[in-house]
């Protein structure tokens, strides 16, 4: 499959971007989407004529919108974008920046009123930042209303598997999903499917080497392997990072603790009380982070689920894990001196699949496997088991409306049905259901590992982003790396860490509370009282967090073959 625009390709756009309309349209289509679209080609050609019609008004406008730098956007900055221009006559820039750096420009332009972009791919972690601060456009309110005439009636929200991601807690969409990747568990089927190591690992544990259900189950696998010889290198039972750096904080908030077990039942995120640890109020205001306030960020559950990341690093990782970076530590498994992964970013998978790894067969089908994450000891049925990072198109209100009206057709342009199979052919982030439904998706999934296999699936609903509990995401994030990376350096312990975190969120909370900026649905912190006084209260009110701590935080293991959980998916 041809996933890159030709060169002449783009100098065609190029040269007849002057007259934009169906012409530059059709050799687009022909050139770079073919059959490669959940749209047949006459559906494909007249999307593209609603986009050259609603364009007209902005025609020779220059408009900038800036995202994070992965696959994904790469390929809309330096294929879509130029199309885009070609097709429609507008000059549209698409800047790729670091992750953080996204959040910066938008928190300056919240801060400062200055359009800065004039639209943002942000992750649906800031959903409640944008919600309770009100400065994004309102995307139910706009389509049906201002943005009405710039708005695909082809455009089909329902079809966006993350929709429920972008909605606040008033039934509206804030944001528009343009990609997504999850975090699951990883491993090497073929070291798993091999007759002495099962063999091996049943004389020892006493039950069968599968994928693991249980954290005790994945620790009794990261024992057995690390140490071992295969293929004439010593290998490791497990994979992380640990340098106290900005992206040691997205490895916990995203979704670290909820797959021990902290937080309530909830779907896509706990409730009253989160994956963060923050309970909100039955209006949707955050009341606390810390056990007193009835949070759970220092609660029994995310001790243990900080304790086992140190425990696992320590004993199972490579040791170079330790001061690596989440872009440093990506990759590694792909050199095939790993057994399992936990917390494997399926953004990674195109890196994981090129002819000529250690981890692929001269057939080009891999030697490992995607499978959900295991849940630890305090995880019950109905939590979320994992994370989904769903980077979201975002119109803030201090965009004037001409501009805000051109970069929303871009956003629908790079979302569109006619190209998102085609886009997610390159970059290997869902969106759309059209899309993982298609048949070229069927054909490609023996070479992806079982991502295919796990996003048609229903488990899949267990993996979200950052929900709306957290108020304010880009000023409490950044408390997560400080507070996790002074544990993981030693300097403390894993509850000092987490009393120290949930303490600095609740800070930031009283500082929001007394400035009443985000109105009747900002915090509104709740009084104190102990663990046990806040377990009964849950208990009475039908939720769970924060709960005890356990008498035995390391339940019976339990293992299930990889054939069966997909078979079970099937069904």
């Amino acid at each position: 499959m041809k996933f890159q625009l030709t060169t002449a390709m783009a100098l065609a756009l190029m040269v007849t971007g002057a007259q934009a309309g169906m012409e530059e349209a059709k050799a687009f289509l022909d050139a770079e989407i073919g059959d490669m679209s959940s749209l047949d080609r006459a559906a494909q050609e007249a999307e593209m004529q609603w986009f050259i019609d609603a364009a007209q008004p902005f025609a020779g406008m220059e408009i900038k919108v800036v995202s994070e730098t992965i696959t994904t956007h790469e390929y809309e900055s330096k294929v879509l974008a130029p199309a885009f221009t070609a097709i429609t006559g507008i000059k549209l820039t698409h800047d790729l920046i670091g992750e953080g750096d996204v959040v910066e420009k938008l928190q300056t332009q919240m801060q400062s009123g200055e359009n800065i972009y004039d639209a943002y791919v942000n992750d649906s972690d800031l959903i409640g930042t944008h919600w309770r601060y009100q400065q994004a456009r309102n995307l139910t309110d706009w389509m049906a209303n201002a943005g009405k005439d710039v708005t695909n009636p082809n455009l089909d929200i329902d079809d966006f598997i993350g929709k429920s991601f972008t909605t606040a807690p008033d039934g509206n969409l804030y944001q528009l999903p343009d990609q997504q990747f999850a975090n699951l568990y990883w491993f090497r089927k073929d070291w798993f499917d091999d007759e002495t190591n099962k063999a091996e690992f049943k004389e020892k544990y006493g039950y069968d080497l599968g994928v693991p259900v249980t954290w005790s189950a994945y620790e009794d696998i990261a024992e057995f392997f690390t140490g071992r010889e295969i293929d004439g290198k010593k290998v490791f039972g497990h994979m992380d990072y640990g340098k106290k750096d900005p992206s040691l904080g997205w490895r916990f908030t995203d979704a670290w603790l909820s797959m021990a077990g902290n937080g309530d039942k909830g779907i896509p995120n706990g409730l009253p009380v989160d994956e963060w640890g923050i309970r909100v109020d039955e209006n949707s205001r955050p009341v606390g982070s810390c056990v007193a306030r009835g949070g759970d960020t220092n609660g029994p559950a995310s001790v243990y689920a900080i304790q086992k990341y140190l425990d696992w690093m320590s004993k199972y990782a490579p040791p170079a894990a330790q001061g690596m970076t989440f872009s440093e530590s990506g990759p590694v498994p792909s050199q095939g001196e790993v057994a399992q992964q936990m917390f494997t970013y399926t953004a990674f998978t195109a890196d994981f699949v090129k002819e000529g790894l250690p981890v692929v067969n001269e057939d080009g089908t891999p030697k490992w496997r995607f499978a959900p994450s295991p849940h630890g000891a305090y995880w019950q049925d109905g939590m979320k088991l994992g994370y989904q990072d769903a980077g979201s198109w975002t119109l803030m209100k201090s965009t004037p409306d001409d501009r805000a009206k051109a970069a929303w057709l871009y956003a629908q342009f790079v979302t569109s049905k006619t190209v998102d199979v085609k886009k997610s052919h390159v970059g290997l982030t869902f969106i759309r259901q059209s899309t993982l439904d298609h048949q070229s998706f069927t054909d490609r999934a023996p070479k992806l590992g079982g991502l295919i296999e796990f996003y048609r699936s229903p488990a899949r609903l267990q993996w979200s982003p950052t929900g709306t509990n957290v108020p304010d995401y880009p000023k409490l994030a950044q408390l997560w790396w400080q507070a996790i990376g002074d544990a993981a350096s030693g300097a403390k312990t894993a509850q000092e860490a987490m009393d120290s975190l949930c303490a600095e969120q609740e800070k930031v909370m009283e500082r929001l509370e007394r400035a009443g900026v985000q109105g009747d649905i900002g915090p509104k912190m709740a009084e104190e009282h102990d663990l046990e006084w806040w377990n009964n209260y849950a208990k009475e009110h039908g939720t769970i967090a924060p709960q005890l701590k356990l008498e035995n935080e390391d339940p019976q293991p339990e293992t299930i073959s990889y054939d069966e959980l997909v078979k079970s998916w099937q069904q």
